[in-house]
């Protein structure tokens, strides 16, 4: 598009004409966000497939080859965490029975208090993992059996367990079904992004992550999108990428996009740059708070500033885990086989409580919810109970040892080399893996020269809570100008920004985080224009649009052939004008 046209077009006629064929794909390591540019909102898939194993012993979930119970020193650190939290919130400590009526309940409404979310009392159904076809054909012939007369009792019984063997499992089942498979069935989970990196062990090799990558996405494409595998050379797919992939795992991932999948071209851009873009603005500090992993970077007049990027080993799925430890140990869980490792359902479950009860508040805050138990291929049971403490689970992201990281810890990094190093620069290294599902695209190459923030890797991750994270983040840009800009413009994005009560908490924390000889006194958290799990979405549909045909863009063919040097530099030359059109964008 020509720059004089940029500027004359309404902005819903350029995302209109260029968007209907632009695909914005957000990788999580709990979700994916992919949907068209023109959309106003992303598909929200679990990132997961479960195939179909004969495999004997067999593994409910692939990655898990893990020892799941916490050490004696995890325990007791979780435990003084939770009493430091309850003093901060003023209730009982995790020990001490709070006195009967010594002060007034607050119950929550069954159908739960967050005006974010639906009713979700519902509980989730097993997945069906026969083939339709083969389910359908099946009750055809059941229905004509019902009509017809049978002379030998025998011969009909042994004629519906023909029927019954003759089912045809599904060959794998992606998304939210594929969490809800019983595990009585013969499927085995695969996730193939864990912690903010691919999901590679000794058990899970790269050559099955990327394969598993590549069936989810291309499921979705067609299934969700309609977008047929022979006319994907007429789309461009634009990659948000967290800051937690290194250079080797960013590389796959466009391999992945253009030969695997076969788009016309494909470009990159950073998750916490594109979340700046996804609200309108030029400068924040953007606190991402994924499933698993929380990540932080500072932008600065639309860039990014490498430096500043921090990581913390945990998410919204770690304040679930914990709203489950605190209920376990107050005793207010029912008597049921809740177990998040071999039954992906159950935290679905946690996940669905944590979203609709927790929130952060002072004093007692309880509510009557109701908790479903799911045994093998049975019925869902539901048990109506009291949760307790349900404003301490969140507080765990500033009191990071009350979330232990006792389930799926990321793998050491000796199994790395066993699999290629993915820590090793691409342009450091020959590309040559004999795989035939991607061919060789030549090695080399300085491929990221545009990309400082990924050549840099600043992967280090942080044993500190989230408010120590933030200031340390900005001030390490070392300017004061820019950290007076950047604590007045802190944006939250992912599902746990929507938690009750967190920006509060979050702006009183950091203020006192921040060291006394710094001259910083204010703190505050700017809202979001949007769902912010779908902000870094929505801001690469709008860099993806605006920045079509320029240099950062990859053609298939040239990938294929011999890679591709991006340019010089050239990316965010025109980031003011872009970040005025952004703005245009979300104010039509």
């Amino acid at each position: 598009m020509s720059q004089d046209y940029l500027k004359t077009a309404l902005p819903s006629q350029i995302m209109s004409e260029r968007g209907s064929n632009l695909v914005v794909i957000n990788p999580g390591s709990a979700n994916v966000r992919i949907g068209l540019a023109s959309q106003d909102t992303p598909f929200n898939i679990p990132h997961c497939i479960a195939r179909h194993t004969k495999q004997v012993p067999r593994r409910n979930v692939q990655d898990q080859m893990l020892n799941s119970q916490i050490t004696t020193a995890q325990h007791m650190e979780r435990e003084k965490a939770y009493d430091v939290i309850a003093s901060i919130l003023k209730i009982p400590f995790l020990d001490e029975e709070a006195p009967s009526n010594a002060f007034p309940r607050k119950m929550g409404r069954v159908d739960g208090h967050n005006p974010h979310i639906i009713r979700k009392d519902l509980p989730f159904s097993w997945t069906n993992v026969y083939e339709v076809a083969s389910m359908s054909s099946a009750l055809e012939t059941s229905s004509k059996d019902v009509t017809s007369e049978s002379l030998d009792p025998k011969e009909d019984t042994d004629s519906k367990e023909l029927r019954l063997n003759e089912r045809k499992f599904r060959e794998f089942i992606c998304g939210e079904e594929a969490l809800r498979i019983s595990p009585a069935e013969p499927y085995c989970l695969n996730r193939p992004i864990r912690r903010g990196h691919l999901n590679i062990s000794q058990h899970y090799s790269m050559q099955q992550v990327l394969e598993d990558l590549h069936t989810i996405w291309d499921w979705i494409l067609v299934e969700k999108l309609h977008i047929p595998r022979n006319e994907r050379n007429m789309y461009s797919a634009v990659l948000v990428l967290p800051e937690t992939f290194d250079n080797r795992e960013i590389k796959e991932m466009l391999s992945l996009v253009l030969q695997g999948l076969c788009f016309g071209s494909a470009v990159v851009h950073q998750e916490g740059l594109a979340a700046v873009f996804g609200n309108g603005l030029s400068t924040a500090c953007v606190v991402n708070i994924g499933a698993q992993v929380t990540s932080l970077i500072c932008i600065e007049d639309g860039g990014a500033l490498p430096t500043t990027v921090k990581t913390l080993p945990f998410g919204g799925e770690d304040i679930s885990r914990c709203l489950l430890w605190t209920q376990r140990h107050h005793q207010t869980w029912p008597q049921i086989r809740t177990d998040i490792l071999t039954k992906p359902i159950d935290l679905l479950m946690l996940n669905q409580l944590k979203e609709t009860y927790c929130e952060i508040k002072e004093g007692e805050h309880e509510a009557v919810a109701v908790v479903h138990s799911y045994e093998d291929r049975a019925p869902a049971g539901s048990h109506k109970t009291r949760l307790t403490a349900l404003n301490v689970p969140p507080m765990g992201l500033f009191y990071p040892t009350l979330l232990v990281p006792d389930v799926y810890p990321p793998p050491p990094r000796t199994w790395f080399n066993d699999y290629e190093d993915m820590l090793e620069e691409p342009w450091h290294m020959e590309y040559t893996r004999p795989d035939t599902f991607y061919p060789n695209v030549g090695g080399g190459i300085p491929m990221w020269e545009s990309y400082p923030i990924f050549a840099s890797k600043p992967k280090r991750e942080e044993k500190v809570g989230l408010a120590e994270a933030i200031s340390n983040c900005i001030l390490s840009t070392g300017r004061i100008d820019i950290q007076r800009k950047l604590f007045c413009s802190i944006q939250l994005t992912g599902g746990v920004a929507l938690t009750n009560g967190l920006v509060s908490a979050l702006e009183e924390r950091v203020l006192h985080a921040i060291p006394p000889n710094e001259a910083i006194d204010t703190v505050e958290v700017l809202q979001s224009r949007m769902n912010p799990t779908f902000v870094p979405w929505k801001g690469g549909a709008i860099l993806g649009v605006l920045d079509l045909g320029r240099d950062a863009w990859i053609n298939r063919e040239d990938w294929i052939q011999n890679g591709i040097h991006v340019g010089s530099n050239r990316k965010y030359k025109d980031s003011y004008y872009i970040q005025a059109q952004a703005m245009c964008y979300l104010n039509s």
